[in-house]
């Protein structure tokens, strides 16, 4: 899993049918102390609800058809947390505001 942040999305009208009707988001990875970049960008299916400016936890690979959102569909990143907070080496170094 990877902890990012969303960037934006990403709008498709013409996609494989398995993917019909699933938001596309543009995700960073960033690390768990301060939530900086940690990566290239990558492209996420999100199964969650997930919106610009959220941390979020990102499952890659074979795991990534496992939600719903995803099942049978061609995808290799799914979105399938929102963040509240992450405590790292006993400090919380992340706390979702709202």
């Amino acid at each position: 899993m990877l902890l990012a942040r969303v960037l934006g999305n990403v709008v498709s009208t013409r996609k494989s049918e398995k993917l019909s009707g699933a938001k596309l988001l543009i995700v960073e990875p960033v690390d768990f102390v301060d939530q900086k970049s940690d990566g290239k960008p990558l492209i996420a299916v999100d199964s969650v609800g997930a919106g610009e400016g959220e941390v979020v936890l990102v499952v890659q690979g074979s795991s990534a058809r496992l939600t719903d959102a995803s099942k049978d569909s061609p995808v290799d990143a799914t979105i399938m947390a929102i963040v509240d907070y992450v405590e790292y080496e006993g400090r919380r170094t992340f706390a979702k505001s709202g």
